[in-house]
C-alpha cells in the first residue's frame, strides 16, 4: 500500500493576447522564467484569439514570479500533475502518463480506463448578447478515476533492482532482465530491466530505453531450455534418473553440424547430463522423444504464445513448427536454439516445475479500489493448463537442486535453503545469420525453497564482458537476491508449510 504514483496539484499558464498591451516586453519575462524561446512566446501572444495555452503544469517557483508580474491577460488553470515518488523504481512496470495524464506505458496505459475516471458536465444557459445567466440546465459531477493495487512488493522491487544494477555496470552488459515471481499464484513480485529511467523525466528518455524488454523482446535462452526437454522425457516415462549416456567425449555429430559441449563429457546419468549441461546428453535425450513430442512439450510450456501478461508490449516469441525443422535441429532447439523466449515466459516456466505443473497466467494488478478505498473488483490467479504431473515436478525438482549442489549452478547456493535452478548461456546471431563467437546471452531461472518454493527468479545479461556464463554472471544475482528477499519475507520451516499450503488452497479455489 505504499504509493507508487500519484497525482499532485500543478497550475498551468494562458493567455488572453487581446488584453495583453506590451506584448514585446511580456515575451521577454517570461522567456526568463520559462526558458522559453522568444519565437515560441511571439507566435503565441500574437494570435487573434481569447485563450492560447502558453505552459502547462509550472513548478511553484514559476507560478510565483508570474503571479508577481502582476500582467493583464494572464491567467493560471489549476490541474493535476502525474508524479512518480520512487523515480526509477519499477518504471518499465509502471510506465507513465502523458501531459494530460494519460497513460502512454505500462501499467498506467494498460489501465487507463481504470484511473482515468469520467469527465463532469455543466450546461448552462446564455442569453442573446451571450451573457451567462445563473440558470443550469444540465449538470453532470465528474467522478474519480480508480486506484490499482498490484501485486509488487516495493521492497522486493528494490532489492531486485539494486542487484540488477550492480551486475548490469560491473560487466558492461548491453540489456539486463530480472523478473521475480509467486510461482504458486502468477503474481509478478518485481520486474525490472536495465537501462532504466526515471518516470519523472519520460519524455527526455529515449524509446529504446523505455521498452519492457522483459516482455517485448526474444533472445535464444541456451541451456536454461533444457529443462523442458528434461521434464517431457519424464513425463514420458522414456528415462529414470541414474540411466547413463555416453557423451562422445565432447564431440558429436547431428546432421552436417559437429555439437560441442562446453567441457568434454564421458558417461552421465540422465541427471548429471542436466546438472553439468550437457548439450550431446541433452541431444540425445530429445532423440529419444523425437521432434512432435519436443514441439508439444515446448508449446505446453508457454513458448511461442503471448501468457497474456496485464501490460502492454508482450509478444509470443517463436518455435518452428516440426516440418520446418532441418536436419540439424533437434540438437538446437533441445538446448536452447533455433527458439526465440521472453525473460518472462522464462519464469512461468521454472515457476511450473516449481508449484507441481501448473502453468499460470502472470498477472500485475490485485485490485481495484475507489477513491473511498471500497474494494470494487478483486483479480485471482488463474491456471492456464496443467503441463507435467505432480510427480514429474518433484523428480525434476530434485534433479534442478542437484544443479546447484553439484552442477553449473553452484554459485546460486543460499546457505539454509535448498535452491532449484538451471543455468544458461548462449551465443548470439550475428549479422550474417551466423552465431558470433564474442557476444553472448548468460542466464539463470530457480526457485527457493527447493522443497516448499516461496519465490521464483530468471535474470538474464546480455553481452556480458568479460565472463559471460549463466552460472558466473547470472547465478550470484540469484543467490543476493533471493537470500534478502528470504530475509525480509522472514521465512522460516514453519512458516513456509503454512504457506504453501494457503497458496495450493489459492489455486485448487480457482481451477
Amino acid at each position: 500500500m505504499h504509493p507508487l504514483a500519484v497525482n499532485l496539484p500543478a497550475e498551468s499558464l494562458y493567455a488572453v493576447p487581446v488584453e495583453i498591451k506590451d506584448k514585446e516586453t511580456v515575451i521577454k519575462k517570461l522567456s526568463l522564467i520559462l526558458k522559453l524561446d522568444h519565437s515560441y512566446l511571439r507566435e503565441r501572444l500574437f494570435r487573434n484569439k481569447a485563450f492560447v495555452w502558453i505552459a502547462r503544469k509550472l513548478v511553484p517557483s514559476q507560478v510565483e514570479q508570474i503571479k508577481a508580474l502582476k500582467i493583464d491577460g494572464l491567467g493560471f488553470i489549476k490541474e493535476s500533475k502525474r508524479a512518480y515518488p520512487n523515480g526509477y523504481l519499477a518504471s518499465h512496470l509502471l510506465g507513465f502518463a502523458g501531459l494530460d495524464n494519460v497513460g502512454l506505458e505500462g501499467i498506467e496505459l494498460f489501465y487507463d480506463n481504470y484511473l482515468k475516471g469520467k469527465a463532469g458536465l455543466a450546461l448552462f444557459l446564455r442569453d442573446a448578447k451571450g451573457n451567462k445567466l445563473e440558470l443550469i440546465e444540465k449538470i453532470t459531477p465528474p467522478i474519480d478515476g480508480s486506484d490499482l493495487v498490484l501485486t509488487i512488493d516495493e521492497t522486493i522491487q528494490y532489492i531486485a533492482e539494486r542487484e540488477l544494477d550492480k551486475v548490469f555496470k560491473v560487466f558492461r552488459a548491453k540489456h539486463a532482465m530480472i523478473i521475480v515471481i509467486n510461482p504458486f499464484t502468477g503474481e509478478i513480485l518485481a520486474l525490472a530491466n536495465r537501462p532504466t529511467f526515471d518516470l519523472n523525466r519520460a519524455n527526455y528518455t529515449d524509446v529504446e530505453v523505455r521498452k519492457n524488454i522483459a516482455i517485448t523482446d526474444m533472445f535464444e535462452p541456451g541451456s536454461s531450455f533444457k529443462i523442458v526437454t528434461a521434464a517431457a522425457i519424464l513425463e514420458e516415462g522414456k528415462v529414470k534418473e541414474d540411466d547413463r549416456f555416453f557423451c562422445e567425449n565432447g564431440s558429436y555429430r547431428v546432421g552436417n553440424h559437429i555439437l560441442h559441449d562446453h567441457r568434454p563429457h564421458g558417461w552421465l546419468t540422465f541427471k548429471e547430463v542436466i546438472e553439468q549441461s550437457s548439450n550431446i546428453g541433452t541431444t540425445k535425450l530429445a532423440q529419444i522423444l523425437g521432434p512432435d513430442i519436443i514441439y508439444r512439450y515446448v508449446k505446453s510450456f508457454g513458448f511461442g504464445s503471448c501468457l497474456g501478461i496485464d501490460l502492454p508490449g508482450e509478444i509470443a516469441g517463436t518455435i518452428k513448427s516440426p516440418k520446418f525443422w532441418s536436419k540439424t535441429s533437434i540438437g538446437a532447439v533441445p538446448i536452447g536454439h533455433e527458439v526465440g523466449v521472453t525473460a518472462l515466459q522464462l519464469v512461468s516456466a521454472i515457476s511450473v516445475i516449481a508449484n507441481g505443473g501448473l502453468l499460470m497466467k502472470p498477472f500485475i494488478l490485485k485490485e481495484v479500489r475507489n477513491r473511498d478505498g471500497e474494494k470494487i473488483k478483486e483479480f485471482s490467479p488463474q491456471i492456464i493448463r496443467r503441463v507435467i504431473s505432480e510427480e514429474t515436478s518433484r523428480r525434476l525438482k530434485d534433479i534442478l537442486v542437484g544443479v546447484v549442489e553439484n552442477g553449473t549452478g553452484k554459485l546460486a547456493k543460499i546457505e539454509g535453503f535448498k535452491v532449484a535452478g538451471k543455468t544458461g548461456t548462449a551465443q548470439k546471431i550475428g549479422s550474417d545469420g551466423r552465431y558470433v563467437h564474442d557476444r553472448f546471452v548468460a542466464s539463470f531461472i530457480g526457485f527457493v525453497p527447493a522443497d516448499n518454493p516461496v519465490i521464483a527468479i530468471c535474470i538474464v545479461i546480455d553481452e556480458p564482458y568479460p565472463y559471460y556464463f549463466g552460472g558466473v554472471v547470472c547465478a550470484p544475482v540469484f543467490k543476493r537476491v533471493a537470500s534478502d528477499i528470504l530475509k525480509y519475507l522472514q521465512i522460516t520451516s514453519e512458516k513456509l508449510v503454512a504457506l504453501k499450503e494457503n497458496e495450493i488452497d489459492r489455486v485448487n479455489k480457482n481451477h
